[in-house]
């Protein structure tokens, strides 16, 4: 591992992952060097363990060593470097342009796309809300790795990042990661990536995460109790997972304009599903919109855990109507 660090230019790339996934396209503008000489050096630091690589469609990504004692050292080597050196200050500042491009690139995607986004945003209780109800229910335990299924704008990975200490997330569509990267970027997040994935067929190690989350995504789904079973086997034993998704409804626009595939879920259904998957379910809470007339569309939150360290006891789920458990 040091002899492959210990080259000037891997350093440098090593100083620039630091800093979140980049491309060969990417490094190669950063560095000022030939793509045939990046594609060498990160392969000499992917042998060595110092990097992760990762396929995203024609695009090939690149980052930290995100576990183990290449994860440690590759952090200690980044942190010794001084950050006066003027050679790696210069990269700085082309890591920048370019994320401010990848920024100014995902926002042309999301301003294309935020006014149908706001309109599905009013139909339920305030974002803040959930989280909130997310967050207490989660609790504020720090814990090793996190899972976000359809992590869409990484938004759950930035609610979460103080608690965990490695985080993935995957999502179906590329602009949407482009999006997700580009607000992780601006959050400063360094210690979790997102890649591109199918949730039904997840390209990641079994039993691994402490904490899946799947956020708004079931309702997309063919398959639902099949992405529930997939993500159940991504729990480390004593693990969590957290379900949020919509209460059965009755707007049908939401099939033409959203692509939703199911008006909601039953809490009856998500919770067979979970226990199907071999999950104790801990807590339901639904958070239904304040105000009368207008029909709106309520939100519910599932939480269950792996059994495999709990202590044998009967955990029946608890159903809250108004946030509270």
């Amino acid at each position: 591992m040091l002899k492959a660090a210990g080259e000037p230019t891997r350093m440098r790339v090593l100083a620039l992952l630091f800093n979140g996934d980049l491309t060969v396209t990417d490094l190669t503008e950063i560095l000022g060097q030939s793509q045939p000489r990046i594609s060498r050096h990160l392969k000499l630091l992917s042998e060595a363990g110092l990097v992760e690589r990762f396929q995203e469609g024609a695009w090939a990504y690149f980052r930290l060593s995100g576990d183990g004692q290449s994860h440690h050292l590759a952090r200690e080597l980044v942190g010794a470097v001084s950050s006066a050196d003027p050679l790696l200050a210069r990269d700085g500042e082309r890591l920048q342009a370019v994320k401010q491009a990848r920024a100014a690139r995902a926002q042309a995607y999301f301003s294309s796309n935020a006014a149908s986004w706001d309109k599905l945003r009013s139909l339920h209780i305030a974002d803040e809300q959930v989280e909130q109800s997310l967050l207490e229910m989660i609790g504020d335990t720090p814990f090793d790795s996190m899972l976000d299924l359809g992590t869409g704008t990484g938004r759950i990975l930035q609610l979460l990042a103080p608690l965990y200490r490695r985080g993935i997330g995957v999502d179906a569509s590329r602009d949407m990661l482009a999006v997700a990267r580009s607000n992780m970027d601006s959050a400063g997040i360094t210690h979790a990536s997102v890649r591109h994935a199918d949730i039904l067929n997840l390209p990641l190690e079994r039993g691994t995460f402490d904490l899946v989350a799947v956020h708004q995504v079931l309702h997309f789904l063919h398959q639902p109790d099949e992405a529930i079973a997939e993500a159940a086997r991504m729990l480390s034993p004593g693990g969590r997972m957290v379900i949020v998704d919509f209460a059965p409804h009755e707007f049908e626009n939401l099939r033409e304009e959203h692509a939703h595939l199911r008006l909601g879920f039953s809490t009856e259904t998500v919770t067979d599903w979970l226990c199907e998957a071999g999950l104790s379910v801990e807590s339901v809470v639904k958070l239904k919109p304040g105000g009368e007339g207008e029909k709106k569309l309520t939100v519910t939150i599932w939480l269950a855990r792996d059994p495999r360290l709990v202590v044998a006891e009967n955990l029946q789920p608890q159903v809250s109507t108004n946030g509270v458990v």
